[in-house]
């Protein structure tokens, strides 16, 4: 193991693996860790699980996007959009990534097992579905649903992660945001249909066209509202949470609006401005709800 995680001691090979793995992407599923846990939790905020529970968080994306990049590392190199990851280029060797994903991987771990034996037993399952994302594009014209069903797992495991036992609002919630991730990640691959089919990447867009998987998106994130709506419903939310509903679906058309079959020059405004909103919108609106309306304390 030093032989192996050598590499990564060095100041700069640690600030290539967070870029390669985008560590500051976890604001798109962390904030609705946080919501689960949160209402899992009534009446009494318990920090040190909190606390738990986003190093969990964070260690499982990391493992899932370090996973990612690694397995995928050719099939960038031959997409200009990609072409300049860090694998690709060299600034990180895989090597590097490997023990950058082992010491994540041992971090996920143990933060489970601090949490309960019920989220350390489940551990494993979480991870396949995490991985599985990076090989479904070999394997099926909806790798995106893979995505979405990766994504629904946090806010599952951050109310399993307090409670200990399974909650089926909790599962609401997680397709909320899987059907919510899953598409706008219908959007995103829309960019790269033309190198995609180049390269024999399957998706919903290189299969059904572009048109089709925007319908798709917009579809999808209908879903994701009234989930939203579901979610508070079923765990007592009141004006608060809606609000934030209903200026999360604003932001959603905003983002059908700006994105265009023939115009995709948005798509990264789409992706990463709009849906970075989303997540610390819902939050915002989510903790004012619990504080001043459920007296979450």
């Amino acid at each position: 193991m030093t032989g192996l995680a050598a590499p990564d001691t060095r100041p700069g090979a640690v600030r290539a693996f967070l870029r390669l793995v985008m560590i500051e992407h976890s604001v798109f599923a962390l904030p609705f860790a946080y919501i689960a846990a949160l209402t899992a939790m009534r009446p009494r905020v318990a920090w040190g699980t909190l606390a738990l529970i986003t190093i969990a968080m964070v260690a499982a994306r990391t493992v899932a996007m370090a996973a990612n990049r690694i397995i995928d590392r050719r099939v960038d190199a031959q997409n200009p959009r990609t072409a300049g990851r860090e694998l690709v280029t060299g600034v990180l060797s895989v090597r590097a990534a490997r023990a950058g994903l082992v010491v994540a991987l041992a971090i996920f771990l143990l933060s489970c097992a601090a949490l309960n034996r019920l989220s350390l037993a489940l551990a494993p399952i979480a991870l396949f579905f995490l991985i599985l994302y990076s090989y479904a594009k070999r394997f099926t014209d909806v790798p995106q649903a893979f995505l979405g069903l990766a994504q629904a797992i946090a806010p599952v495991g951050a109310w399993l992660g307090v409670t200990g036992n399974w909650s089926w609002p909790a599962v609401v919630l997680g397709l909320a945001v899987g059907t919510w991730i899953g598409g706008f990640d219908l959007i995103y691959a829309c960019q790269d249909v033309e190198v995609d089919r180049r390269i024999g990447v399957r998706s919903v867009p290189v299969r059904f066209g572009v048109a089709v998987s925007l319908r798709a998106s917009t579809w999808a994130h209908v879903a994701t509202v009234v989930l939203y709506g579901l979610f508070g419903a079923l765990t007592g939310y009141h004006w608060a949470w809606y609000l934030g509903v209903g200026l999360t679906a604003v932001v959603l058309g905003y983002e059908h609006i700006i994105v265009r079959p023939g115009d995709l020059s948005r798509v990264n405004r789409a992706f990463f401005t709009a849906n970075g909103v989303i997540g610390l919108l819902l939050f915002g609106f989510a903790v004012v709800d619990l504080v001043l309306l459920q007296g979450l304390r």
